[in-house]
């Protein structure tokens, strides 16, 4: 099965580029029964401006961003195996794992997270993942 490009009009074009710019990047991609999907971060998907400032709404789009994307490829967070998050503050960590905890309602995967300074102004945090179809 060759890959296959699968875009949300509920989740933002990543790549951070300038709006006028097409983005490099697709938000995900089918290849065989796994799902990747590109880091997203706290944008509105509208306006691709910055949801926030705050960590816990920041963490909430960002998790809003990625379950929009799963959806159009006729998933939900209970696919997902694997995450991993970027952190501008480390300090952020404790905030950003109970919202976390919170929205993902007892669902588990695997998951890094990390600090990092993601490439945007005002983005301070970041999350890719890997679901599966099986």
């Amino acid at each position: 099965m060759p890959k296959q490009i699968i875009t949300s009009p509920d989740a933002p074009v990543t790549g951070f580029t300038d709006k006028g710019t097409p983005s490099p990047l697709a938000q995900a991609i089918r290849a065989g029964n796994l799902l990747f999907v590109s880091g997203q971060g706290p944008l509105d998907s509208k306006t691709r401006e910055v949801a926030s400032a705050d960590i816990r709404d920041q963490t909430r789009q960002t998790l809003a961003n990625l379950a929009n994307i799963l959806s159009a490829a006729g998933l939900s967070m209970a696919n997902v195996v694997n995450m991993r998050v970027v952190l501008r503050n480390t300090g952020d960590f404790p905030a950003f794992n109970e919202t976390f905890r919170e929205f993902m309602a007892g669902e588990k995967v695997t998951r890094t997270c990390i600090g990092g300074t993601p490439h945007r102004a005002g983005v301070n945090v970041e999350i890719d993942c890997i679901a599966s179809f099986d």
